[in-house]
């Protein structure tokens, strides 16, 4: 699996255009498709026999067929895979920080495609809005504001030992937060007011609110690109198999962050602080493992 976490966006079935409307009301439907508990480890078995191949492939030719389907008071909601835009920006993002392959990595003839692919992606020619972001080994800290502690829903699997919510009935381990768009913009846009106002007086702290800042105005952008009653979904994805039970029932970093801009809001700098550290603690400490690796 994976170390890897991930945010999500899950569109009304209705925003989409079609045939794609049509197409995926009859996906949510097909009993072939994968179930939401197996589609990460789907997701992750595709991704290895393409590394597998040789050579391997960097940009699948077709998009995914794929996607996340959420059910809610009747309305179905969908988040594409979009595994072929996701390969393809990744490619780009990484000929931008090397200029080019590493020899021998890739075949000339798949660069070539890739590199026409991402023209043609630059030019307006395909869309690129993304349904669904990635962190590996670690979860940004601005992806924890548009979520409430209320909304986090833990399940610790069959391994776990008992001590958590009844969730762990289940048999897949996952710690997930769920919120609709409306909650998700109003908390983003609150926690920018107050990096921008009281916050910004904390540059002396391990806040760093103007880095702070503008990595939750892109979380911000990036919501607004979507759908008005769409869902948003923070899914710590392979990164739970990182964590003991203990920790994951101790995770509380929504709580943390929204603890963190309330005491700013308010002046209560100690707290603020405190709590944000909290949560800097934790996620730096993760990041560090791919430094290990």
């Amino acid at each position: 699996m994976t170390y890897a976490a991930y945010l999500r966006i899950y569109e009304p079935v209705s925003a989409f255009h079609e045939p794609e409307r049509s197409r995926w009301a009859a996906y949510a439907v097909s009993p072939a498709r994968p179930r939401r508990r197996n589609s990460l480890a789907v997701e992750h078995a595709e991704a290895m026999r393409r590394t597998i191949t040789a050579p391997q492939i960097v940009v699948p030719e077709q998009e995914s067929e794929h996607a996340y389907i959420r059910h809610a008071d009747g309305i179905t909601y969908v988040c594409p895979w979009q595994t072929r835009l996701r390969c393809l920006l990744a490619y780009g993002r990484m000929l931008s920080a090397t200029g080019a392959p590493l020899p021998g990595t890739v075949p000339a003839s798949d660069d070539d495609r890739a590199v026409a692919a991402l023209a043609k992606l630059e030019d307006g020619g395909l869309p690129a809005r993304l349904h669904i972001l990635a962190s590996v080994w670690t979860v940004p800290l601005a992806w924890f504001v548009p979520f409430a502690a209320a909304e986090r829903w833990l399940a610790l699997g069959s391994g776990g030992d008992g001590t958590s919510v009844a969730a762990t009935a289940s048999a897949t381990r996952a710690l997930v937060y769920t919120t609709p768009m409306s909650r998700a913009r109003r908390r983003v846009a609150r926690g920018l007011a107050t990096l921008r106002g009281p916050a910004a007086s904390y540059a002396d702290t391990e806040w760093e609110p103007l880095r702070a800042e503008a990595e939750l105005s892109e979380v911000g952008r990036w919501l607004e690109e979507f759908h008005p009653y769409s869902l948003v979904e923070l899914d710590y994805g392979g990164l739970v198999y990182l964590l003991s039970d203990d920790a994951l029932c101790g995770d509380q970093s929504a709580a943390e962050l929204g603890a963190a801009l309330d005491g700013a809001a308010k002046g209560e700098c100690e707290l603020a602080v405190a709590m944000y550290k909290r949560a800097h603690s934790r996620w730096r400490a993760f990041a560090e493992f791919e430094l290990a690796n």
